[in-house]
């Protein structure tokens, strides 16, 4: 019995079966993958260089421990939890008074904008481009100016009506909803392009309704979409300094203006201590918001 044609050698392997050597690691990290992993190492350096510096300076104790620092010790030389204990009860207040202040913003945003986003992406109406760029118009005007136009605004609406909302929540909600609203328009918006209305269609032929349609199809698709516009709408709520400023009042401070105005009067290493809880706040914010919808959807939300 002739035994069959033998098969012929598989690449990376000899005549008779032997395997060649696998090429050595350093030979398969190229020049080009060398160059690339430089530029991102140089990039993330450039952007955690300054949090490192105010992290490591919350921790730095003077040289006297009667001494109040008045400047930035980095790298320290000696490590101490001074500072976060020394931290004021009013950047305490003022910190919660913000992440409180963007959740409603966020929300109220995503009540908003996801209706506006559904109107301009769907809606076939006259002056839809015009509409467009007018939700869109927040993003564009310097935030200095909105402060300025809306501290104005406040001022006419109370010589007319003998109702001034200056200097109180609600003026500063409404401002701050005015800043967030167009990022939840702008991630929806872009979800819904995407979107395959084939899905839709299946539903109505199946027996559902529009709202059970709305509910049970369209939302949970473009839910990254709102998702991150909410994350987007609170983040700018939360760092806002140029309409707080104008807008805030005692009592109702936010944490970046109680900041900057801790840092313009009399600076120590305490502002650093709850700036760094600050930061570490933003960053669970980042991590549960990459375990309930993933950096992934987010990232094809924008």
């Amino acid at each position: 019995m002739n035994a069959g044609p033998a098969s012929a050698p598989g690449p990376g392997s000899l005549p008779g079966g032997a395997r060649t050597p696998a090429a050595p690691r350093w030979r398969r990290f190229s020049p080009r993958k060398a160059l690339a992993v430089a530029y991102i190492a140089a990039v993330f350096s450039f952007l955690l260089a300054p949090l490192v510096v105010v992290v490591g300076g919350s921790f730095s104790a003077p040289v006297n421990d009667l001494v109040v620092m008045s400047y930035v010790q980095f790298p320290p030389e000696r490590l101490t939890l001074k500072w976060y204990r020394g931290i004021s009860s009013e950047q305490l207040h003022a910190l919660g008074f913000s992440f409180a202040l963007g959740l409603c913003v966020a929300l109220t945003a995503c009540i908003i904008g996801v209706p506006a986003a559904l109107g301009l992406v769907r809606g076939r109406f006259r002056g839809k481009a015009l509409v467009g760029i007018l939700l869109r118009a927040p993003l564009q005007i310097p935030h200095v100016v909105l402060g300025i136009a809306f501290l104005q605004l406040y001022y006419t609406i109370g010589d007319l009506s003998g109702v001034y909302i200056d200097g109180t929540l609600f003026g500063l909600f409404v401002g701050h909803v005015f800043l967030a609203t167009p990022f939840v328009i702008g991630s929806v918006g872009a979800v819904l392009l995407r979107f395959n209305v084939r899905l839709e269609e299946a539903a109505f032929i199946l027996g559902a309704t529009q709202w059970r349609t709305l509910r049970r199809v369209t939302l949970p698709v473009i839910l990254p979409g709102i998702f991150s516009g909410g994350l987007y709408a609170f983040i700018a709520s939360f760092v806002d300094v140029p309409v707080a400023i104008f807008l805030s009042a005692p009592g109702l401070t936010t944490y970046p203006v109680e900041l900057f105005h801790t840092m313009e009067q009399d600076f120590n290493p305490t502002s650093l201590a709850s700036a760094s809880l600050a930061a570490l706040f933003a960053l669970i914010v980042l991590i549960v918001a990459q375990r309930i919808v993933g950096l992934d959807s987010l990232l094809r939300a924008k």
